[in-house]
Parts: C-alpha cells; structure tokens; sequence
C-alpha cells in the first residue's frame, strides 16, 4: 500500500474526523484512524462505537489498495509542523510499519491491520430525507443547548427529530427548558428519531462552511449525515422521547412585548447578583414596566433594574433561573421577544417576534419557586 497526498489536505480531514475519537476508549484499535485506498480514494474513518466518521480525500498516485489503522494524535501532531508539500505514505506489511517521506526527512510509526478497525452499520431500509447545510445548522444550534446532561435519563440527552406532513421538527429538552423548531420541507416521510449529541456537535462544526444539502438517512438504529465529503453514521438513542406538547401552555393571558437585546443585557448584569446555587432572578410585571432583581443574601449581594415593555395582563411577579433565561433569550433571533405567561406557577412560553417564513419556533421555560435565598 503506497500513495501520495497533500499534507496541507490530509491534515484538514484528519482535524475533522478526529473528533470523534474518545480521550478514554476500552477498545485500543478505535484509539486510531483507518486509512483505506480505494483506487484513486483515500478514505478515513473514525469511530467511538457510537458515532463514525468517513471522509475520503482524490489521490493522484496510488499503489494497491489496502487498509491499515493508525495512530490519528501522533498523525495530526506531525502534520502540523510542516509546511504544505506532497507527502508519501509506504506501509511495510512485513513489520507492520509505515514509512512518510517528506521534503525534509523520513518518519517510521507502527500501524495496526485493517481487518481488525470496526466495520460500519448498515441501514436496514432506505428512508431519507433532504435539507439545506444553512437550515440543518441553524436547527442544530437553535436546539441542542437546551438538551439535558442527565445520564440517568439517556432519551433528553439528545435531540428529537419529527417529521410528519412535511413538516421537519427539532426538539430539546432538559426538563427545565424546551426548545421546539419547525420548517417545511418536501418529503412524504412520517418518523420519529432522537440523535445523540455527539454527533450534532460535529456536524454543526462541519456545515459552518458548507452551503450545499445534506442527506439524512435513517431506520430504527441508525442514522447518517451525508454532505460535502462527509458521511457521519450515529446510532439513535433508544427510548420514547416525552410527551412535549403536553406541558406547552395553550392559553397564556399575561403577554410581554420588549426589545430581545436590551431584556439580554439586562438579564445577563442581574443575575451576576444571584445566588450562586440557585441563580435565582426574580420578574415583576405592573403596567408597563417590568422590573427584574436578584439578590444573594449570604453576601448582601443586590441588583434591580426597570424596564419598558408593551404589557397586556395583570400585574404579576414571577421567578427564574438566570442561566436558563439568558440561554433562550440569547437563541431568539429577531428585536423583539414576545412572553406569554399563564400563571407563576406553569410553564413560560418564549417566541421570536418576527418568525421567519416557513419556520416557527417556540422556546419554554419552567419557573422556580420564589424564595429569600
């Protein structure tokens, strides 16, 4: 096995794919990068069990195909230090090493067979649907903080994705917070599917700089990204994603108009003052003017500030966590942020004044029992 690359090209997609590799792996051949010739391919695979990752890169010189797997760290430290210039890969299967002549020197480093990498789900059927690099992006970062790191409950650790009478859903949750995204999209196609975090989170990095469509292809287990030279194969979260729409309120007679970044600012400064475990701020709505505190007692640490808005209701005090607040106020898009409350004690309703056409977007947020800290 024998070919010849740009050093400058096969250090990008090494960057790229590495990201999948756990620090901490019990398997020691995922611990490295599979190189695969295929004729005039070279393609590269990293896996943690859970997410692999290909990309493939167009040789001009190749000899015999192979595959071997190697130490992806050691690969990209190297690569680093060198300027951009053809570098040849020459693997000895005798010894089971690899040679990589460069401008400057040869280098030596040892490589496992190929035969022994993990092989690649299969779908067990063909379903898929199509969407935009742009509109993939912005799902996956209007969505994915508001998921949960709770271990004990794998199916909010994710993110769901409906889709049904052409319509796509994106859906987060951490109990506390609740992010639902909505666009159409053509495609017949009518399922339910939670993806895991991971892989969302690289595949956001990736579309950052690519404006193509993106392949999502799906059956009960597995899911796959295809774009750009990319295929990301993850396997879906098990379990029965929770009944979101239920704790939506549908009747929220108390509606706050105001202006998305001075409520930001003005959220962000007061709860430097809160009580540190419970980042608690607290919102008083009379008239038109809403007044945010918080305060943490311990320290005799206090902030108050008074805002404008276009109120329509009664007079109501409410509490949150700060934290939580500012992570959804900071994900609305448009000047204007509208807030529908119901009562003190039931969910909070968020939407960006101005949707976007074809899109809708509705952002929740549980509140918290008020208290003297």
């Amino acid at each position: 096995m024998k070919f010849i690359v740009s050093s400058g090209s096969l250090l990008k997609k090494l960057q790229s794919i590495s990201g999948v590799i756990n620090s901490n792996n019990t398997l020691p051949i995922i611990d490295n990068v599979l190189f695969e010739i295929e004729d005039d391919k070279l393609l590269l695979k990293a896996t943690d069990l859970e997410c692999t990752m290909i990309s493939q890169i167009k040789l001009e010189s190749t000899e015999k195909n192979g595959s071997i797997a190697m130490d992806g760290k050691l690969l990209v430290d190297t690569l680093k230090t060198f300027p951009e210039q053809p570098l040849t890969f020459a693997a000895n299967n005798e010894n089971n090493t690899l040679d990589i002549i460069s401008e400057q020197g040869k280098y030596t480093l040892s490589f496992v067979n190929g035969e022994e990498f993990p092989t690649t789900p299969e779908l067990t059927k063909g379903s898929g649907i199509k969407i935009s690099a742009q509109s993939l992006e912005k799902k996956i970062n209007k969505t994915i903080f508001a998921s949960g790191n709770d271990e004990l409950r794998p199916v909010i650790s994710g993110v769901l994705c409906e889709i049904q009478d052409g319509i796509l859903k994106f859906v987060a949750t951490d109990a506390h917070k609740l992010v639902k995204y909505e666009t159409k999209i053509i495609s017949q196609e009518s399922s339910s599917f939670i993806l895991p975090k991971k892989p969302l989170q690289i595949i956001k990095s990736l579309l950052n700089s690519y404006e193509g469509e993106v392949t999502i292809n799906y059956d009960e287990s597995n899911a796959i990204f295809v774009f750009s030279d990319f295929k990301i194969y993850c396997r879906l979260i098990d379990g029965t994603y929770p009944n979101y729409n239920a704790v939506i309120p549908k009747e929220n007679e108390n509606k706050i108009v105001i202006e998305r970044n001075i409520l930001l600012q003005s959220i962000k400064r007061v709860s430097i003052f809160s009580n540190k475990s419970t980042n608690q701020i607290r919102i008083q709505i009379k008239g038109n003017e809403l007044q945010i505190s918080a305060e943490d007692i311990s320290f005799s640490n206090k902030a108050i500030e008074r805002l404008a808005c276009q109120y329509n209701g009664e007079d109501l005090e409410i509490g949150f966590n700060g934290k939580f607040l500012t992570e959804l106020i900071s994900a609305v898009d448009s000047e204007a942020v509208s807030i529908e409350i119901s009562t003190p004690s039931k969910a909070v309703n968020i939407f960006p004044l101005d949707q976007k056409e074809n899109e809708n977007i509705l952002m929740l947020i549980m509140p918290i029992m008020l208290s003297e800290n």
